[in-house]
């Protein structure tokens, strides 16, 4: 028998397609229960189980969706939300969209969801390249002041001495700057530039680049993922925000969406449309209240749902790998 058609053996005398030397099968070894493969019956439970989550999850949603595009007779038969559609009507989306106090709100809250988003992602992504450079002037003491505010928050009233003080009431900036940098979202920006190799940064300045240059050119290009990611953070506790509107905006033109679905759902206030009669085929000059409202919550949680999946791809390079190396 040639060397060549021998069984290549370890140490044990078995060869790696896992037989013995005599050409018997060996039997695999023993191994913990929580490394066992699924059993017919734990994959059937486990089936079942995530199929109650993901209904206990789409079932409101359905009945919200299905209510807003219900008519008056349809939710006067139900009693209250609709769970099977009849028919379909339009009229409360027409209605919100042809003027009043919820179209007002929605750009209200569009215009600072960007603004605030551009602002924070700037804010943060220079606070972070400087803190990761070791050799910047006062990066200890800085960091250490970013840091303490995970642990010593100044509260909700002085927070409001600052923004009244400063001239902000009633003011859309009231809603961006005292929420402009989030502490956390800087931190795992910091991780990720640091993680960034330091011979990278060295060829860089050789070749004449400043610190402006080499944060456009090499950090953010290479920092993509980190950025959508903490800035999908950014536009959605921006859009979903109105704690700082019920603190700081009495004016009902400059409530965004949210402090308008407040006022609606939990305040018990009526929808405030034009009340225009609409001359669309199909549609009712004046909807029921109640599918207003759930139009209007439509409203508000329809941009986080059809923004999620363009920036979920980025979120275990992104979070995942700034956090844990750094």
């Amino acid at each position: 028998m040639s060397i060549a058609n021998q069984p290549i053996q370890d140490r044990r005398g078995r060869d790696r397609r896992g037989r013995d030397g005599g050409g018997q099968a060996r039997r695999g070894p023993s191994r913990p229960v929580w490394e066992e493969p699924p059993s017919p019956a734990g994959q059937g439970l486990k089936g079942l189980v995530l199929t109650a989550m993901v209904l206990a999850v789409l079932f409101p949603m359905w009945s919200v969706l299905v209510t807003s595009l219900s008519s008056r007779e349809t939710i006067n038969a139900a009693g209250g939300m609709v769970v099977v559609p009849r028919e379909l009507d339009l009229s409360a989306y027409v209605n919100i969209f042809s003027g009043g106090q919820v179209s007002r709100a929605v750009w209200v809250s569009t215009m600072v969801t960007v603004v605030g988003t551009l602002f924070s992602l700037v804010l943060t992504v220079l606070a972070a390249y400087g803190l990761s450079r070791k050799d910047s002037v006062a990066h200890r003491p800085l960091l250490f002041l970013f840091l303490l505010t995970f642990l010593i928050y100044p509260g909700m009233v002085p927070s409001y001495l600052v923004v009244t003080g400063l001239g902000l009431k009633n003011s859309l900036w009231a809603l961006i700057l005292p929420t402009a940098i989030s502490v956390f979202n800087l931190v795992v920006i910091r991780a990720f530039f640091m993680n960034v190799p330091a011979e990278l940064i060295d060829a860089a300045r050789i070749d004449g680049a400043g610190e402006i240059r080499i944060l456009w050119r090499i950090m953010l290009p290479l920092s993509r993922a980190v950025i959508a990611v903490v800035g999908l953070f950014y536009a959605v506790g921006y859009w979903n925000a109105y704690f700082n509107a019920v603190l700081y905006i009495d004016d009902n033109d400059k409530w965004p969406i949210q402090r308008v679905l407040q006022s609606y759902i939990l305040a018990g206030q009526s929808p405030s449309v034009t009340g225009a009669p609409v001359n669309i085929p199909g549609v009712t000059a004046y909807p029921p209240t109640l599918a207003v409202k759930m139009a209007v919550v439509v409203i508000t949680v329809l941009p986080a749902i059809v923004i999620f999946p363009f920036v979920q791809r980025h979120f275990t390079k992104g979070v995942i790998t700034g956090a844990v190396k750094g």
